[in-house]
């Protein structure tokens, strides 16, 4: 009898081993995890695919503290992240700091270095039509956003826009930056909003003592400069200097020079050879007569920002060819010196032979600049949160506005800056910012479309500029912008050949003893752009231009 309970109780404790076996068996096998790099926070665990939901953002899943490096790509970007009460307060939210740092020198030579190194900052935003961005993404060095959405916030996709995600979709299907100031013909068409910041302006006590002249017409603008040196060679105590251009050669004496004389992109659907327009090439000629006769010299070619700065804040230039939107901490400063009528006013500039209205750019789909996520990132899944987060309409209100209470409040049920607010960016911009890091301190993923509800009414020394630009943008022109080869591609680098040229030539031009010497050097250089490649350069333009009109039709 004992020997049978004997058997039985070894019987059940067999049974019990076996079963403790098969279900530790069945237990999945155990998976080795990588360590957090030394120095960074481990962040917590991912949410699942099922706990992902594409109409709620991603950012609330997980607000642990994490560092982020940003690039932002220009050298006079001055704010720092943590001691403004917005970033302040969007770090306490989201848990993200940055860490912002800006090139020393050219954008372009900096990123690229890093790119040999393999070390990238976390977030990188440069503008839209830099070499280096092409370089990023052909070379693998920047996450396709997309992918990334999919991973770990497909809220991405609701914020970002279809539109956005079309336009900077390359050949493989993804996308991989998010631009600034980006605008589709449709939106300025609804909204009235250009995005153009193209004009000419002009000092306006000098100008309405000369008697408002015509500055629209060769003839004009050289008897305007004739006044200038005979009468006005200095002014209410300052040394006039007649005339400045934004962005010397390669920008104010040629696309933008171009841009105020209506010369056309394209011509029976086919790219059009801007550089060989008569009427620019006239302007040219003109500009090297006021040369000739001692009205202009070449300091507007040559001065270093700190004089521009200088002769700008004292109001020593006569005129102009400038964007608006440099001029909104200037104007109204000096509009309340003990000189207020010596603030710059937006008027007609040279003309086309026709006499048309200037035809300048207004926004674009590929906005200002463009943020992308670097595979240097320890933290993708932070920094695309993040992305979407500052995208979304709660972050576009966070940066714009800052803390609620402090820096606006809710006025008939609409959000509105509080006077003190309003008064600081009227009287002291520099430390609006600095202080509080509302309104354009942060622009880097800024979107118009969501901010400018909520900006306040412009002063009539901004608004003037501003209204005059709107009124001559040429809201389908966007297209036309940046179609230039950009990287390492045979186009790019012939295209990067002429540019140089064409810097050195300019001034030769404007220099030059007489008309027919200025034919000569324009010939040759002609003859060099088509040894370098120009050919090419304007295939791949037209190539580009294709695609972009079939991106809009979709």
């Amino acid at each position: 009898m004992k020997r049978n309970l004997m058997k039985q109780r070894l019987a059940l404790i067999l049974f019990v081993i076996l079963m403790l076996a098969i279900a530790a068996c069945s237990k999945p096998e155990k998976t080795e995890s990588t360590p957090p790099p030394v120095g960074t926070e481990q962040s917590e665990t991912p949410p699942s695919e099922s706990e992902l939901n594409p109409d709620e953002p991603a950012w609330k899943l997980d607000t642990s503290p994490v560092d982020l490096t940003w690039f932002v790509g220009a050298s006079w970007y001055g704010h720092s992240w943590g001691e403004s009460l917005t970033s302040k307060y969007v770090t306490e939210k989201t848990g993200v700091n940055v860490k912002i740092e800006v090139p020393s020198g050219e954008a372009n030579e900096q990123i690229t270095l890093m790119m040999t190194s393999g070390k990238l900052p976390d977030l990188i935003t440069m503008g839209s039509w830099e070499n280096a961005v092409k370089k990023l993404w052909e070379g693998d060095h920047v996450y396709a956003l997309n992918e990334l959405a999919d991973q770990y916030d497909p809220y991405f996709f609701k914020v970002a826009g279809d539109g956005t995600l079309k336009w900077y979709r390359q050949e493989n299907g993804n996308t991989y930056g998010v631009p600034n100031d980006s605008y589709s013909p449709n939106l300025m068409q609804e909204t009235g909003m250009t995005a153009a910041n193209q004009t000419f302006l002009v000092r306006k006590d000098l100008y309405e003592e000369m008697g408002s002249p015509d500055l629209s017409t060769p003839e004009g603008f050289l008897n305007a400069l004739q006044t200038i040196k005979d009468k006005y060679p200095e002014y209410k105590g300052q040394p006039i200097s007649p005339f400045f251009a934004q962005g010397n050669v390669p920008y104010g004496m040629s696309e933008y020079l171009q841009n105020l004389l209506a010369v056309p992109f394209e011509q029976d659907g086919k790219v059009y050879d801007r550089t060989t327009d008569p009427d620019y090439i006239a302007w040219l000629k003109t500009f090297r007569t006021a040369y000739e006769r001692g009205l202009i010299n070449v300091d507007f070619l040559v001065d270093s920002d700190s004089q521009v700065e200088e002769k700008t804040n004292n109001a020593r230039y006569f005129m102009m060819i400038r964007e608006w939107n440099g001029m909104t901490a200037v104007n109204p400063l000096l509009a309340a010196s003990e000189n207020p009528d010596s603030y710059y006013i937006a008027v007609d500039g040279p003309q086309n032979s026709k006499g048309d209205t200037a035809k300048l750019f207004p926004g674009n789909m590929d906005g200002w600049m463009v943020t992308m996520i670097s595979k240097s990132n320890k933290n993708p899944e932070r920094a695309i949160r993040f992305l979407t987060y500052l995208a979304s309409e709660e972050g576009q209100m966070d940066l714009f506005l800052g803390k609620e209470g402090e820096t606006w409040e809710m006025v008939d049920g609409k959000p509105k800056f509080k006077a003190e607010m309003v008064s600081l960016l009227e009287t002291d911009v520099a430390k609006m910012e600095k202080d509080y890091g509302i309104m354009d301190t942060y622009w880097m993923v800024r979107n118009p479309v969501i901010i400018n509800q909520w900006r306040p009414e412009k002063t009539p020394v901004i608004k003037q500029m501003e209204d005059f630009a709107n009124s001559q943008a040429d809201i389908d022109s966007g297209i036309y912008k940046g179609l230039d080869p950009q990287g390492d591609s045979d186009a790019a680098v012939a295209w990067a050949r002429i540019s140089q040229s064409w810097e050195e030539v300019l001034p030769e031009l404007i220099t030059a003893k007489d008309e027919a010497a200025f034919d000569k050097i324009f010939n040759d250089f002609l003859e060099r752009r088509v040894n370098y490649g120009f050919d090419q350069v304007m295939q791949f333009r037209q190539a580009e231009l294709d695609v972009r009109k079939a991106k809009m039709a979709e």
